[in-house]
């Protein structure tokens, strides 16, 4: 899983996206965690069953390209700025994991007259504590051998769902993608730890209704993390979702997706 090419390609500000869309209606904007984006993600499935949903590889993953200028999730957010507006994507739901959620909230706060709503999943992207406590797990202290157990609350469902992490048996172009994705998240999310120290400044430009799902056996960023960073936007809860880790929506996307059709039929019905 996670290790095959996208479809569609879109070249926008310098930068070649590829990317997926599935399904009709109202757009989602789905933004992949660290691992990369996958033709066949659960979540995506089952949101293209009511929504015209775009899956894109970030730049510098998969195998969208990565111009110099490029460093930043601050970058990051700008081409997708741009991409919402060649694309002409109009009250766009943007939908986040993780990595992804944090670049859904910097996306937010810069632009905000296209986007409808944001949800965000076990989101990273802010500092909420003192100097000298830990918001975050620091994971590139952590060895591709300890994924499955760090990110799924069920290591052996972990397993099923990422895959053989052998490299001997994985193609070339498979280990390619692998390397890339990591190489990636080194870049924008090292130093710090990933988050922007400046974004929790500017979370009160988003006005917009937030949704954070956050699983209830998270080891990488704990569920009181997810009740504080709710607290921060203008008009935002939190629903915490059992039996589910870091990684809960692959683990259960059924539970993930009905909750997120839910917060955006009550925008329907205030409509």
């Amino acid at each position: 899983m996670f290790m095959t090419a996208l479809p569609e390609r879109h070249e926008i500000a310098g930068v070649t996206l590829e990317y997926i869309v599935k399904g009709q209606g109202q757009p989602i904007l789905f933004l992949h965690a660290g691992h990369g984006v996958d033709a066949d993600d659960p979540l995506v499935a089952l949101l293209a069953r009511t929504h015209r949903v775009y899956a894109v590889s970030h730049p510098g993953f998969g195998a969208s390209t990565l111009p110099v200028y490029v460093t930043t999730v601050d970058d990051l957010a700008y081409i997708y700025l741009d991409l919402i507006e060649a694309l002409d994507l109009r009250d766009v739901v943007l939908v986040g994991v993780s990595f992804g959620a944090w670049l859904a909230v910097e996306i937010a706060t810069k632009g905000a007259t296209r986007i409808a709503e944001l949800v965000l999943i076990d989101a990273v992207g802010v500092k909420l504590s003192d100097r000298e406590t830990r918001d975050i797990l620091d994971i590139y202290a952590t060895t591709i051998e300890e994924i499955p157990a760090l990110y799924f609350k069920d290591e052996a469902r972990g397993r099923a769902v990422m895959g053989d992490l052998d490299f001997r048996a994985m193609s070339e172009d498979a280990v390619t993608r692998f390397a890339r994705n990591r190489e990636a998240m080194v870049l924008f999310g090292w130093s710090p730890t990933l988050y922007n120290p400046k974004l929790p400044s500017r979370l009160h430009r988003i006005t917009q209704r937030v949704l954070l799902l956050w699983g209830a056996d998270d080891k990488v960023v704990s569920v009181d993390y997810g009740r504080r960073y709710a607290r921060a936007f203008p008009d935002a809860r939190i629903e915490v979702i059992d039996d589910a880790g870091h990684y809960g929506y692959l683990e259960q996307p059924a539970a993930f997706a009905a909750r997120i059709s839910t917060f955006l039929a009550l925008q329907t019905v205030n409509a």
